[in-house]
């Protein structure tokens, strides 16, 4: 996927006119957004994407046969995640030297039907103006694991070859429209670490490839092809033209989401994101294979921006775009070289504000996109088999529940940090023994480990418990008060004081942290409050 420029085969410029016009339209006001691959008309409540009679060596647009395959193709594909945007293929027609939508005559071009959405939905918009809701994040990560689990099963693509591929493609880019942008020793270096991690995880890549993790997924997840669809994230424009790039692994699918968010600074953006679809996939085998899937969609982008800048004739545009392709490679290569990982417990009785506490650490600790947060609340209920809002009886609650509750957090918080990935277990923790054992999960995968106990009088338990509303936790206040009359016995864990706001807890959980690694931990601001914990 290189040669951008293209070659264009047809003559369109009457379809065009056409499209553009007006008249065409009962005297409509219309609009046009252009691309390289297409153009797409806006008017009242419809638009009309007319492909690009262009081929490139990723796509070939060609001839009208080809439009119309692609036409009915893109009809298809995104009609399993937006059904309400797209609507149907319709021809342009001649009849002698008129034109008309489906009209009499001689088809001589193909359109995407589409129902006309409001541009500034569009979830890039809505974070270029700092109006992207954290809260969206939640059943955006719902909209693709959806996505994701419906998806055919491609194992003819992805694997070790379709990840050399996309490695490969993008080290040409480089070369061939990059070689007067980016810095070339960087190149190399990024193209030999991520083919090197390729040969390290192929057993793993050739697994979940077999195992249907490769499917016909959107090829193209970025913020600029998400909109807000009657409160809904919805996923549109997924890739029609070229089996090579949309089927891949559903994680290297997810990670152009990651990458693009992180790329924006919106770290806890990512991470919710990143927990909540492990949450609804249980997908946490291929999550050693993040680094190299971030990485690689960082550099398609560094690529692709350095072909556009050699395309511009702008000189202020070309120069943001050349810086923008070396940003995307600076972090291409970073990407593939994370932080060691480490195991973080946050206990206390319940009300004391971990899960608040967990998630607001989480995207500063360890790897892109942050650490993966288990919560012994969502464990539990996983292992009755009921959803996490459900409300458990006593049986969900005895000593022996317990116990294989935090046994399987234990050894599920071990498994994670043996990927190379940083985890924070959310649990009580009043009992000696199930400190004892997520220490010891830590220590036999000889990661760096660090208990912290959040203290806050009866009170403050009391008043968040009674104030939660949606929560996987089945806490009352009678149960807080059952909690602190057991008491703890000797915990040796370091306590901070979660009486106060959750962005005071929040700053001195990194002061803390960061005196245990020895290492500096990142700070944020926490948008929850206690009450959510």
């Amino acid at each position: 996927m290189t040669d951008t420029a293209g070659a264009v085969t047809e003559d369109q410029r009457a379809v065009i006119d056409f499209l553009s016009s007006p008249a065409t339209h009962g005297g409509a006001l219309v609009e046009r957004i252009d691309t390289h691959a297409s153009i797409v008309v806006l008017v009242g409540e419809r638009a009309l994407k007319l492909k690009r009679a262009v081929k490139y060596d990723y796509l070939d647009f060609s001839t009208i046969d080809r439009r119309r395959q692609f036409c009915e193709a893109e009809l298809r594909i995104n009609g399993r995640a937006a059904p309400s945007v797209y609507r149907r293929v319709v021809s342009v027609n001649q009849a002698d030297r008129s034109l008309s939508l489906a009209g009499a005559g001689t088809p001589i071009d193909w359109l995407v039907e589409m129902n006309r959405f409001d541009q500034e939905s569009l979830f890039d918009r809505l974070a270029a103006r700092g109006a992207l809701d954290l809260a969206l994040m939640a059943p955006l990560a719902d909209a693709v694991a959806q996505f994701h689990a419906t998806a055919e099963p491609r194992c003819d693509h992805g694997g070790t070859k379709g990840m050399a591929w996309v490695v490969r493609g993008n080290a040409e880019g480089f070369a061939q429209f990059g070689a007067a942008v980016l810095d070339p020793a960087v190149c190399e270096r990024v193209t030999h670490a991520s083919l090197a991690a390729i040969e390290r995880h192929a057993a793993l890549l050739e697994l979940r490839r077999a195992g249907g993790l490769v499917r016909q997924c959107h090829g193209d997840l970025h913020l600029r092809n998400i909109v807000l669809l009657n409160g809904q994230p919805t996923l549109f424009d997924a890739i029609e033209f070229n089996d090579e790039i949309a089927c891949g692994d559903v994680l290297y699918d997810l990670a152009f989401l990651l990458m693009d968010l992180w790329k924006r600074e919106l770290p806890r953006h990512a991470n919710v994101v990143w927990n909540r679809y492990l949450l609804e996939t249980g997908d946490h085998s291929g999550v050693c294979l993040l680094p190299l899937f971030l990485s690689c969609r960082a550099a398609v982008r560094a690529k692709t921006s350095a072909t556009a800048a050699r395309l511009q004739t702008d000189s202020q545009r070309k120069n943001e775009l050349e810086n923008v392709a070396r940003g995307y490679l600076a972090m291409a290569e970073e990407l593939l070289h994370p932080p060691p990982p480490r195991l973080i417990a946050i206990g206390g009785f319940s009300g004391s504000g971990k899960s608040t506490l967990a998630l607001a650490l989480a995207p500063f600790v360890g790897a892109v996109p942050g650490a993966i947060v288990l919560r012994s609340d969502e464990i539990r209920k996983r292992l009755f088999g009921v959803s996490p809002l459900e409300r458990l009886g006593p049986e969900g609650y005895t000593a022996e529940a317990s116990q294989r509750v935090y046994g399987a957090l234990a050894r599920s918080a071990a498994a994670i940090v043996r990927t190379g990935h940083s985890a924070i277990a959310d649990a009580v923790y009043a009992r000696a023994s199930d400190r004892q054992e997520i220490e010891e999960a830590a220590a036999a995968a000889t990661v760096p480990f660090t208990g912290v106990w959040l203290d806050a009088p009866d009170g403050v338990l009391v008043a968040r418990t009674e104030q939660r509303t949606v929560d996987a936790s089945d806490a009352t206040a009678d149960i807080v008060r059952l909690q602190r009359a057991h008491g703890t016995g000797l915990n040796q864990w370091r306590r901070l004081d979660a009486s106060s706001s959750a962005d005071v807890v929040l700053e001195a959980a990194t002061r803390l942290l960061g005196a245990a690694s020895g290492e500096h931990v990142s700070q944020a601001t926490s948008s929850a409050s206690p009450g959510d914990a």
